[in-house]
């Protein structure tokens, strides 16, 4: 059984596990099966066309699963599937703060 790791802003949709196993074959299926358990995480990993969003990366082991062969990529029972949506915030450094201004 492959391995799912759950981010910790989406852990509230899957009852606070962090982690999952799946039995699916490819990335694909195990995320479709993850949906399927668990319906409401549907809106925060997938976009309209029933496509991963773009801020959202899937880590198979170490590597970008787009790497690899994208959602057919296949898994087994020692993969580890990573979630891992991007995280906004911040401050760009080509904006200056106002705190920094001296007079």
């Amino acid at each position: 059984m492959a391995t799912i790791m759950i981010p910790t802003p989406l852990r509230k949709f899957t009852e606070n596990r962090s982690t999952l196993e799946s039995e699916a074959e490819t990335v694909e299926a195990a995320i479709g099966n993850l949906i399927t358990t668990y319906p409401t995480l549907q809106k925060h990993l997938l976009d309209g066309q029933n496509q991963i969003r773009s801020f959202v990366r899937i880590f198979v082991g170490d590597t970008d699963y787009a790497e690899l062969g994208g959602p057919a990529t296949p898994v087994n029972e020692f993969t580890v599937i990573s979630i891992v949506p991007a995280i906004a915030g911040g401050i760009s450094s080509h904006i200056k703060r106002t705190d920094d201004v001296r007079s």
